[in-house]
């Protein structure tokens, strides 16, 4: 099971929000690409990285941010980088910057023809995001009326879907395995956890659940609850 540590950009800063709320926000540190460094010193080959500007509807200004840690973490991890990824441009963009998988949300519900174009030029995760089940859209600011259970059975050519419990993220309460399970036994695609983790006990019970492949963690490693190298361990025990 590999382990996603978050960088989530605004502004060029790190920083994590409550419930995807931009209005809470806490502000980890101004060089991103150090926290990329510091993630694979400790061994992570996978860092997941959000452009929170480009996901609320803003231009991509963190896309040099992005380039900027693809470049200096290559060839010892891959980056997987979403928000505002809504175009086979946009795809390809991030391709030519370093990026290893696209991770495509709001434009892939509207739009789901979308993933399979953006697939032929570099690897695409959707983003389902959701609030007790709907999935959410436009940087989590508005609902879309599709359901996720639905939205599972739209992207054959996904190479994972990243599922995040809005109400969860950045609240440190613990994920949600059950619902988690329930959607990873109803798709064949890889499912990456997000939202809620807390504890190395929560990673374990992820951990256990088939068909999770993945698990995405930013405020925990922030705030000292572990660091990548014992969840790496708790992940591979």
């Amino acid at each position: 099971m590999i382990l996603y540590p978050a960088i989530d950009l605004l502004a060029g800063s790190v920083v994590r929000l409550r419930q995807g709320d931009y209005d809470q926000q806490t502000t980890y540190g101004t060089d991103p690409v150090a926290v990329a460094l510091s993630f694979v010193e400790a061994g992570a080959t996978w860092i997941h990285v959000v452009d929170l500007d480009a996901a609320r509807g803003g231009s991509p200004v963190n896309r040099p941010v992005v380039a900027a840690i693809a470049a200096a973490v290559a060839g010892r991890a891959q980056v997987q980088t979403g928000g505002g990824v809504r175009t086979v441009a946009d795809a390809r963009a991030l391709a030519l910057a370093g990026v290893a998988r696209v991770v495509m949300g709001s434009a892939a519900v509207a739009e789901p023809a979308l993933v399979a174009a953006a697939s032929e030029v570099v690897a695409v995760a959707v983003g389902l995001d959701h609030r007790n089940g709907e999935i959410a859209v436009h940087g989590w600011t508005e609902g879309s009326g599709v359901q996720l259970a639905d939205a599972l059975q739209w992207f054959p050519t996904a190479a994972a879907f990243v599922i995040t419990d809005i109400p969860r993220d950045g609240m440190l309460t613990g994920p949600d395995v059950e619902g988690l399970a329930a959607a990873a036994a109803a798709t064949s695609v890889p499912v990456i956890a997000s939202g809620g983790v807390a504890t190395l006990a929560d990673l374990s019970a992820l951990k256990a659940v088939p068909g999770i492949a993945g698990v995405i963690s930013g405020k925990a490693i922030y705030e000292g609850r572990f660091t990548v190298a014992q969840a790496l361990q708790e992940l591979a025990s």
